[in-house]
């Protein structure tokens, strides 16, 4: 995955050493973090465009993300699509935890996925949570799930 700075600055390096290396930098000006991750989707002409994000929040002083944007060609179904959405950010999730586990920063994973059963996103919200949950995270839907449905959803 390549990764980039709201800015659009690249990321050059891997995503697991610059997560590091901004704890660090962070943790030395004396801020407390938390990480949300969370991705979003949306079909152009047959085409799923996905944006994953790592946003990192500062306790009372803001925060920052880091985007990863892909496509997937293929067709699939709304329910599908949400889970793909869970899964990159899940494989993302699991590349830190460890990392963030080392500085005690907590981690949130966010689904952009309604909890009201109003919604068809609705249909994929026992699949996401179990999955989430079961991979030992944190699990945030709509409306608390700002990482995937207000940042990712900016970058798609």
């Amino acid at each position: 995955m390549k990764w980039r700075r709201f800015n659009g600055q690249r990321i050059e390096q891997d995503i697991k050493e610059k997560v590091r290396e901004t704890l660090e930098y962070e943790h030395s000006l004396g801020h407390k973090l938390k990480v949300c991750i969370g991705s979003d989707s949306q079909v152009k002409g047959g085409i799923a465009e996905f944006a994953t994000v790592i946003v990192f929040v500062r306790e009372k002083k803001g925060g920052f993300m880091f985007i990863s944007n892909d496509t997937v060609s293929q067709r699939m179904s709304l329910k599908e699509r949400m889970i793909l959405e869970v899964a990159k950010s899940v494989e993302i999730a699991y590349a830190l935890c460890d990392l963030l586990d080392e500085f005690e920063v907590e981690l949130e994973v966010h689904a952009d996925i309604n909890t009201d059963p109003h919604f068809e996103s609705n249909t994929a919200l026992k699949e996401a949570m179990g999955y989430i949950l079961g991979m030992g995270f944190v699990f945030k839907a709509k409306p608390d799930a700002f990482a995937s449905s207000s940042c990712a959803d900016k970058m798609v």
